[in-house]
C-alpha cells in the first residue's frame, strides 16, 4: 500500500475510508482497522454498520498538527 502524496491529500472526498486514511498517515490497513475498533485510531472514525469512515477535515487537522 502506497502512502498519499500531499497532492492527493487535496483531492480527497469529504469523508474517506479506513484504508485511505490509513495510507495518509502511514499505517497498515490491518492496524488501522485494530486501531479504529477499538476506539484508538489517531483521529475521527465513524461507523456505519460495519464499515469505518474518517472525516477529511479530521485527518487534515492532524497531519498538519505533526
Amino acid at each position: 500500500m502506497q502512502p498519499l502524496k500531499h497532492s492527493d491529500l487535496a483531492e480527497l472526498p469529504a469523508v474517506v475510508d479506513i484504508v485511505t486514511a490509513a495510507r495518509a498517515l502511514g499505517l497498515s490497513r490491518t492496524y488501522a482497522y485494530q486501531l479504529a475498533k477499538n476506539d484508538r485510531f489517531p483521529c475521527k472514525v465513524i461507523r456505519i454498520g460495519t464499515c469505518y469512515r474518517v472525516p477529511t477535515a479530521a485527518l487534515l487537522a492532524l497531519l498538519e498538527a505533526s
